[in-house]
Order: structure tokens, then sequence, then C-alpha cells
């Protein structure tokens, strides 16, 4: 028995014919840098988010960074994020010379807690970036409130929600800018690595198309100190075929969710909860278990594979130990990554799958000893 975290050689199996036409065409071309399926697919991302513009780049990281220098982020400032968040959030932080400012998350959706973001605010307070964590939405409307009432831009950290929604709009829409990444792994993924910031602000999407080529929009002119980061044109076309099914791997990943909600509702675990109006798209499903790593050991055994996101927090890891700031504590941050567990989601899987995932993990919590939902610690 195998069960695979994600399975993307099913993915590029079913899109076999497809990828290899748009492949052909690149190379038939030869545009490999910039070539006309960057422009297409960014034409087509932005209408998909809802906004006027987006800008690819070489990865999800230095979407994140462009998108807070285009803005003009840099030493001396500070920017309010989650605590729980993957470090790619806190880094583009700290590329543009800024200090991420950590604070925790609610610990029912794990998503950025608004209620603690006040608190975190100085004078050299100039973004707030919300995580919209395991492809659900943070509470954007409390968070833009906080932010208009404080002059504050708000930066999605939208590596997770492609296609996710709040109260009917995109994420990625919600705020000043968003950033995506499309690493394979995504729910919209790539062959290799890819990002995009998406915005309706002509100026900042003007500076983030010349910044991510070497500083130029016309060659050998060069009008800011620039990076390369740029989305290879293959890349695009794969991911121009991919876009055309993302709705439909999305609607695929809410349906599984809500089964694996049934299957494992009477067991000792804390579930994902869906907040009304939002879309969740269940980049990861994510459960709480107060015997995670034997749960885990024994799914790793009968060949299930699961993850852990994320088992060091930010502020912990060496890179971050002076480098950023903790303005009131984050028990839920510290507490619960000895007790998150990632199981199998990728619109791949079958009802026999998450019933099989369902009762092995049924059978290591009975051998645990845990049985009665009240045995977990912190149960929310």
């Amino acid at each position: 028995m195998s069960i695979q975290l994600v399975n993307l050689q099913r993915q590029h199996e079913e899109l076999y014919d497809e990828v290899r036409d748009a492949i052909e065409r690149v190379l038939d071309r030869g545009d490999f840098i910039l070539g006309s399926e960057v422009e297409a697919f960014e034409e087509e991302f932005a209408a998909y988010c809802e906004v006027k513009h987006c800008i690819t780049v070489g990865c999800g990281l230095d979407a994140l960074t462009l998108a807070l220098k285009g803005h003009g982020i840099g030493r001396g400032d500070e920017v309010i994020t989650a605590a729980n968040t993957f470090v790619a959030t806190a880094m583009a932080i700290q590329q543009t010379g800024a200090t991420p400012v950590l604070v925790d998350h609610d610990p029912e959706t794990y998503n950025l807690d608004p209620r603690r973001i006040t608190a975190a605010i100085t004078p050299r307070t100039k973004v707030i970036m919300p995580v919209h964590l395991y492809g659900q939405p943070a509470e954007m409307d409390t968070i833009q409130a906080i932010a208009n009432e404080h002059d504050l831009l708000v930066i999605e950290d939208a590596c997770q929600a492609h296609g996710a929604r709040y109260k009917g709009s995109r994420c990625g829409s919600l705020g000043n800018a968003a950033a995506f990444s499309f690493y394979p792994g995504k729910n919209l993924g790539a062959l290799g690595d890819g990002g995009a910031v998406v915005t309706d602000d002509d100026s900042l999407a003007q500076w983030v198309r010349a910044a991510r080529n070497y500083g130029s929009t016309v060659k050998y002119r060069h009008t800011i100190r620039g990076f390369n980061s740029r989305l290879d044109t293959i890349q695009a076309a794969v991911l121009r075929v991919k876009l055309r099914s993302l709705d439909e791997w999305n609607t695929t990943r809410r349906w599984l969710a809500s089964q694996y909600l049934e299957l494992l509702e009477d067991l000792d675990l804390v579930l994902p909860t869906e907040v009304p109006d939002l879309d969740h798209v269940y980049h990861l499903f994510v459960v709480r278990c107060q015997a995670r790593d034997e749960v885990l050991q024994h799914l790793i055994q009968q060949g299930i594979q699961v993850g852990i996101h994320y088992p060091v927090p930010i502020h912990k890891q060496v890179a971050f130990e002076r480098g950023c700031v903790i303005p009131t504590p984050v028990p839920h941050t510290e507490t619960f990554c000895d007790q998150l567990l990632s199981l199998p989601m990728c619109p791949y899987l079958s009802l026999d799958d998450l019933e099989t995932v369902a009762h092995e993990v049924r059978a290591a919590l009975v051998r645990e000893g845990l049985h009665a939902p009240d045995a977990v610690a912190g149960r929310v």
C-alpha cells in the first residue's frame, strides 16, 4: 500500500499530451525568457484573480520580496505577519531590510489573529502581511479595517491559496498586492519554481515588471537596480494548461476534505474549521493530535505519506534568532507545532484512500490509549 501526500505523477499523466504540446510550442519558438507564453499566462492569471496585473517572477519568495520592495519597504520598517507561517514569509521581509513582527494565530483557523495585531503596531509598522494558511483565507475585513485605521498597507501571502475566495472575492484581490508561489506541490504548480505578484496598482506593477528583469523594460536600459527573477517561458506554458483545471481540482479538494471530516469526526483529533462565506481550497489538510509523532510513524510504516507544517517556529530558527520581533507571547504557535499533522491531500485521492488513512489514524490512536475526543489537550 502507498498513499502519497501529493500525487503529482497522476496529475502529469492526466495532462501529459497538453503539457507536452505546450512545451513543444516553446521549443519551436525558442523564446525561453519572457516569451509569449509568459505574457499570456500573466493575463489569464490576473483575470482569474480578478485583478488588473500579474507579474510572474522566479519563486514565491521573490514575489513576496518584490511586493514589499515595490512599496518602498526597507531598513527601519516593520511588517506584521503570522508567527506560524513558512519561513519564506519572514525571510522576504528580512530581505528588504525590514523587521518581521510575528503575531500568534487564531487557534481555530490557524490564520493571523486580528485581535493581536493592534498591540504589535508601532511607529515603524508599514505593512500587515496576512497568510492564507493551508488554503483558508485570513480574516481580511478586520485586518483591512485595522490597516486603514493606522494607514498601513496589506500585502497578502497567498502562496497556499490559489483560487480561494473570501466573501466572494478571490484571494489575491483583497489587499494592496499579493504574492503567489507555483512550487510544484501547490494547488497550481509548475514543473519547478515560480511565483507571481498580483495587484491593481499600476505603479507597483510597472516597478515589479522592471525589477524582475535587471531593472529593465527596454533591453540594455536599466532604470532601477533590479534582480534576475523571471518565470521561465516553459513554466508559464505549463501553468496555462494547469490553470484550466484549477477550479475543478479545488472542488475535488473540498469534497475530499468533507469526507475526511466525516471519517475522522469521532477521533481524538482537532479537525480543520471552515469559516462561513469563505472558500477553503485545502492546499493542506491539517489536524492536531496529542500523539502526533506516534501517529506519524504508524502511518509511514503503513505506506501513508504525511507531513508536518511546520515543525520549528520561525523565531526558533537559527536564521531568525536575532532577526525578528515578538511583541506578545505566541503560545499557539509554540504549542501546536508539536501537534500538527498534514494528512494526504490532492485531487487524485480516492474515497478508499481516505478510508484507509482514517482507519490507520484510528488504529494508531487506539494503540496510544487515545480514544475519547476529550483526551486531546487544547481541543477547540
